[in-house]
């Protein structure tokens, strides 16, 4: 009676102990993927972005990005609404699209996307990591690379004095 008390404790025991790391590992996607949508919820991507054989010994273009907000949907699906300025436009865009995850750090996926009023066909990936982001995007038949740095709405930039 004994035995068959101490092999059914140590059943349960194993079976508690097999359960906690998907449960722990459950509520740390979840904390990563609230992090994620409060600090990019508000923040303004800056940097630049490169178009393939375009260089012509000129610096990389500037860009800039406002998020509005970003809401996890479901899955692997999110909302992002951000200000775009693209060539002559200048919209705010709610975007479905995919958030991916390599470990900790968050990968913004769209494949052929059509952005009202900017065109069709926008595929992108971007990572964020550490206030930073980086990336590659498509347009149809023209991409390139992208990068820079994720302002806060309570960090001021820099002048240009400070850069």
């Amino acid at each position: 009676m004994k035995s068959s008390m101490a092999v059914c404790v140590l059943f349960l025991s194993l079976g508690a102990a097999t359960a906690a790391p998907g449960d722990d590992a459950a509520k740390q996607q979840e904390m990563l993927e609230k992090k994620f949508e409060k600090q990019m919820s508000g923040a303004t991507l800056v940097g630049h972005f490169t178009v393939d054989g375009k260089t012509n010994g000129k610096p990389p273009r500037e860009e800039r990005y406002e998020i509005a907000s970003v809401k996890k949907l479901e899955g692997d699906q999110w909302l992002i609404t951000a200000r775009i300025k693209y060539g002559q436009n200048d919209v705010n865009v709610p975007m479905p699209l995919n958030v991916f995850w390599a470990g900790d750090t968050p990968v913004i996926s769209l494949t052929n996307l059509t952005i009202p009023g900017l065109g069709n066909a926008f595929t992108s990936r971007v990572m964020f990591f550490e206030g930073r982001y980086a990336g590659t995007w498509q347009h149809g038949k023209v991409g390139g690379n992208l990068w820079g740095r994720i302002e806060y709405a309570d960090q001021k930039s820099e002048t240009a004095e400070e850069q």
